[in-house]
């Protein structure tokens, strides 16, 4: 091999190499620059008091885990008190690992989350699978379910409502008939099984208008035909590291357990996507939005998928 030859050899390996270390400095950097997601969420029989308002989204806190992104957490805690929303939705994972001593994971979640109810702003949470030490479908054991209600106990005793399998009316300061009611529905974790969305669902009126909040994008594909117009997830991380222009590969649909991603198998189409709106999947009539979260699986690295507040506006479907 001549000389030449090598010298342009050794010159595309240091390329090649210094390509790769640029993108792992990004994706150390990327987690720490939020994405504000400004989206329509279009609801049957809306009431004209609830037009226009916003509900904040966030999910997937990861507390406990190496490098934990709490710096993002509290950015978007901080943006939704400026943004002033009628609700604030935290889409479960509040911790990452959850063992026998919960308590400098539940205090800092707790420190996280106080601005919210400090700010008199109604927030409400589903707990995931993180939440109960599962990573794959399983029954939750005892242990299991005991670490989740400390976390549950927490949440509440510091303002914040935990929903599982159940249904509430959302405070509505313009409230002035029964008909102005919109209804928020709290589904279980999908992983330890403590998923029933027909359970929560039948608790909404059929002419009621509703807003469902879940972790596991598997607990979406059970909920029957045109009861969930608008319906929100966390969990996948929005796939953590993308590729970009091919939003049908990810990291972390490949590192994950099968079972935890078995809904992707559900979705109809060429593209499978693992955050945004998601077409092709569950009932008639019903839709998915699938926020990106914050926090991390495995690595503390994020990229091409930065961490996600979604902001929706509430818009009368006609």
């Amino acid at each position: 091999m001549n000389k030449y030859l090598w010298r342009r050899i050794k010159y595309f390996i240091l390329c090649i190499a210094g390509l790769l270390l640029a993108l792992l400095i990004w994706g150390v950097i990327e987690p720490y620059y939020l994405d504000r997601e400004a989206v329509v969420a279009e609801i049957p029989l809306l009431s004209p008091s609830w037009q226009g308002k916003k509900i904040a989204v966030v999910s997937d806190f990861q507390i406990g885990m190496w490098m934990a992104n709490t710096r993002t957490v509290a950015q978007s805690i901080d943006r939704i008190v400026a943004e002033r929303p009628a609700a604030a939705l935290i889409a479960g994972d509040f911790v990452y690992k959850p063992g026998d001593n919960l308590t400098p994971e539940l205090d800092r979640v707790i420190q996280l989350v106080r601005p919210l109810v400090v700010a008199q702003i109604p927030t409400y949470a589903v707990l995931g699978n993180h939440d109960y030490g599962a990573k794959a479908v399983t029954e939750a054991s005892a242990s299991d379910i005991q670490r989740a209600d400390r976390i549950q106990q927490a949440l509440e005793a510091s303002g914040i409502q935990v929903l599982k399998n159940e249904a509430i009316v959302l405070p509505n300061a313009d409230r002035t008939a029964e008909n102005d009611r919109l209804y928020l529905v709290g589904i279980g974790a999908y992983l330890p099984k403590q998923s029933q969305p027909q359970q929560a669902i039948a608790q909404v009126p059929s002419s009621a208008a509703r807003f469902v909040l879940m972790h596991n994008p598997g607990s979406f594909a059970e909920l029957p035909p045109g009861t969930a117009p608008i319906a929100v997830a966390g969990h996948t991380h929005g796939g953590q590291i993308r590729i970009p222009f091919l939003p049908e590969w990810s990291w972390m649909s490949f590192v994950e357990e099968r079972s935890s991603w078995s809904w992707i198998s559900q979705i109809r189409g060429d593209i499978v996507r693992v955050s945004g709106w998601i077409p092709g999947y569950g009932n008639a009539d019903n839709r998915l939005y699938i926020n990106r979260g914050i926090g991390f699986s495995n690595l503390p690295i994020r990229f091409n998928c930065r961490p996600e507040l979604t902001v929706f506006t509430l818009q009368a479907k006609t």
